[in-house]
């Protein structure tokens, strides 16, 4: 029986989202940019940008103190007046939270959750909880782009959390960029990065269509929760749809693959419906090539040559990005090439 998610409810207009620094504090050094995010969320969705109450405390304080950030978390839940949550950057210590965090807290009050890379840790205990969870751009990435929020990414948000629910199809971004900017010199902020041509999707493998429900996230951040009590037990990994991302670390295809191995012992690529890859960030284009080799061996390895798989999507350590509804349903038909979401 495939699991059941909470849809929480959209976010309007004048609705006030909570800005959570569940990961690093590293905010504080850029604030520049972080008031930038607030004055573009707002120009772009009209929504009122809140910190936390610990959120701007640094990353010393946050760094000693995870359950100031757990706290948070739970502030901005059980507190009417706030109707959504966002990440504002990410790192690699959301798993500290774990011992802090209050699954009934998500379940008791589901609010959109909207965030990537570490945020990976708290987008997976949303779905343990039985609550839809968001995996989008951050407020000091995507949110505080540039010179604007990309028109791909704010038509990706509008279609996961503000619009009527229905489905729609994923698309490739007519460009991209891995171009690093100094977020701590402001006179930058309204120069819009270079960015390259779009080049489209890879379909791997399978020839008949598969659906399921969303799960996934960052690969290095799962593999710092697998094992934990916060990892999802086999009934929420079985027909799963995989979205699966690498950081700005670039873990070798290799590495790739000896996880999705584990992911295969663990019974859970056996059971899966399918699975999307992200563009691999940093990768060259032999990288990319060894990695779908890897995939497929894996896939071959634990009997499922036929899944469909579709790589280099706009999602994760890249922008713009994507919003993947977490927990909605995703349909992938290798016939007609569409990946289609319903949130």
């Amino acid at each position: 029986m495939a699991p059941h998610f909470v849809r929480p409810p959209r976010l309007l207009p004048g609705s006030r989202v909570a800005a959570l620094s569940l990961s690093s504090g590293f905010v504080t050094e850029v604030m520049g940019r972080y008031h930038a995010g607030v004055r573009q969320v707002a120009g772009t969705f009209g929504w009122e940008v809140v910190p936390a109450p610990n959120a701007l405390r640094g990353p010393e304080y946050l760094d000693r103190n995870p359950q100031a950030r757990a706290d948070d978390l739970h502030w901005a839940l059980g507190n009417p007046e706030i109707h959504g949550l966002v990440s504002i950057i990410g790192g690699d210590d959301s798993v500290r939270l774990l011992p802090f965090l209050d699954p009934g807290m998500i379940r008791a009050h589901p609010k959109v959750f909207l965030g990537f890379s570490d945020a990976t840790v708290t987008l997976t205990q949303f779905l343990r909880a039985g609550v839809m969870a968001y995996h989008g751009p951050a407020l000091l990435t995507d949110l505080a782009e540039n010179g604007g929020i990309h028109p791909f990414v704010a038509e990706g948000v509008r279609r996961a959390v503000v619009d009527e629910p229905r489905p729609f199809d994923l698309r490739p971004a007519p460009g991209w960029t891995e171009f690093r900017q100094d977020w701590a010199d402001e006179t930058l902020q309204e120069v819009p990065r270079p960015f390259q041509p779009g080049d489209g999707w890879v379909w791997l493998q399978g020839e008949t269509a598969a659906e399921g429900h969303l799960m996934g996230g960052c690969l290095e951040v799962l593999d710092m929760l697998n094992g934990t009590p916060g990892w999802p037990g086999p009934d929420l990994w079985n027909g799963a749809v995989l979205a699966l991302e690498t950081s700005e670390d670039v873990p070798p295809p290799a590495q790739v693959g000896y996880w999705l191995r584990n992911y295969a012992a663990q019974g859970i690529l056996p059971r899966a419906a399918g699975l999307l890859l992200a563009r691999p960030r940093g990768y060259t284009p032999e990288m990319a090539e060894a990695l779908y080799a890897w995939v497929r061996r894996v896939l071959a390895e634990c009997g499922r040559p036929e899944m469909p798989v579709v790589a280099n999507l706009d999602f994760g350590h890249t922008s713009p990005q994507l919003t993947l509804p977490l927990g909605g349903q995703a349909r992938l038909d290798p016939v007609t090439r569409q990946v289609t979401v319903t949130p």
